[in-house]
């Protein structure tokens, strides 16, 4: 595993700043993708989360995904499981890659992760999951974090027991916590609550970081402004508009809207991506990894309709090139 190099990474001085972070992707926020996002403004990563059983057991996925290059900085590793004790290890395992922080993954969904009590299954047992947090935060001597969501679900609007959950975390250890702004069983469906993400900052001296709905330089700006969060944390808008990220810290900072990117960076990126992705994965896996997101990335571009319906038929990189090299002409 290659370790990070550089300064120490400054928790609390990164929080006071406002950061706009790259949220947790399965199969999105591998390196390469982390480096686009980088490039074009996200202050931090977050790994795709990475299974504790198989970071244990030595499993190559687990190992590759928590395996960060000297400029992947920085980033966190996000781990998740079901087992207090796996988490634990895994955490102490995780740590050896020098990550910013470590996050524990609390709020994931998707059935067949939450069913195990992983992730957002946590949430239906909230003493063992500050039980948990607590044994992790015991093991290592980095900054534990927490990605949650607001509850299952099942609670009803009153009984939502993210507050006092937050509480907990802190009394644990828990650095920070990010809340994604709605209920596990709504995915990603319905409006996120930012308000949820108010209440649980008004209640805590740790870094809250809001979640949820937020896609646009304009929406950081007031989620910030609601919650009086930390930080904002970006995940979906950014697979197809990775500028996001720019734009959030342009319009933050300076209050000033930055330029839209023009045609020529849309096209640009799609071949760096392509490229990068062809150096990781190999040819065949770019070409089809790309394939979902020529659409956000083209978007507005002249004839990109027309490119979009010829790229799918394309089963290598040098058509693909020769394509978007004569997309503008």
């Amino acid at each position: 595993m290659t370790r990070v190099t550089g300064s120490p990474f400054d928790f609390d001085a990164f929080f006071r700043a406002k950061p706009v972070i790259l949220a947790p992707m399965e199969d999105v926020t591998d390196d390469v993708f982390r480096a686009i996002c980088r490039k074009r403004g996200a202050e931090l990563c977050v790994t795709e989360f990475v299974n504790a059983d198989g970071l244990v057991a030595g499993s190559s996925e687990a190992t590759k995904k928590i395996t960060l290059a000297p400029g992947d900085t920085p980033t966190a590793i996000q781990i998740y499981g079901a087992d207090p004790e796996r988490l634990a290890e895994a955490a102490e395992i995780a740590a050896r890659a020098e990550p910013a922080f470590l996050d524990i993954n609390c709020g994931c969904w998707v059935p067949k992760v939450a069913r195990t009590g992983a992730g957002a299954g946590w949430l239906g047992e909230p003493d063992a999951m500050i039980a948990m947090a607590k044994l992790v935060v015991s093991r290592v001597s980095l900054p534990v974090t927490v990605k949650t969501r607001i509850g299952t679900g099942r609670e009803g609007t009153d009984g939502m027991p993210i507050v006092e959950l937050t509480r907990r975390l802190e009394d644990a250890g828990v650095r920070a916590i990010t809340i994604h702004c709605r209920v596990a069983k709504k995915g990603h469906d319905g409006r996120a609550d930012w308000s949820w993400a108010r209440r649980a900052r008004h209640a805590v001296q740790i870094p809250v970081i809001v979640n949820g709905d937020v896609r646009s330089a304009d929406d950081a700006q007031r989620a910030l402004h609601e919650t009086r969060c930390a930080g904002v944390m970006i995940g979906r808008r950014a697979i197809e508009h990775p500028w996001v990220f720019r734009e959030c810290r342009k319009q933050l900072d300076e209050g000033v809207i930055h330029p839209r990117p023009t045609h020529e960076e849309r096209v640009e990126l799609a071949k760096e991506h392509l490229s990068a992705l062809r150096d990781a994965r190999g040819e065949r896996a770019a070409v089809r990894a790309m394939r979902g997101l020529y659409a956000g990335y083209l978007s507005g571009v002249p004839d990109a309709t027309t490119v979009l319906r010829r790229l799918p038929a394309i089963t290598e990189i040098a058509g693909v090139l020769d394509v978007l090299h004569g997309i503008l002409g």
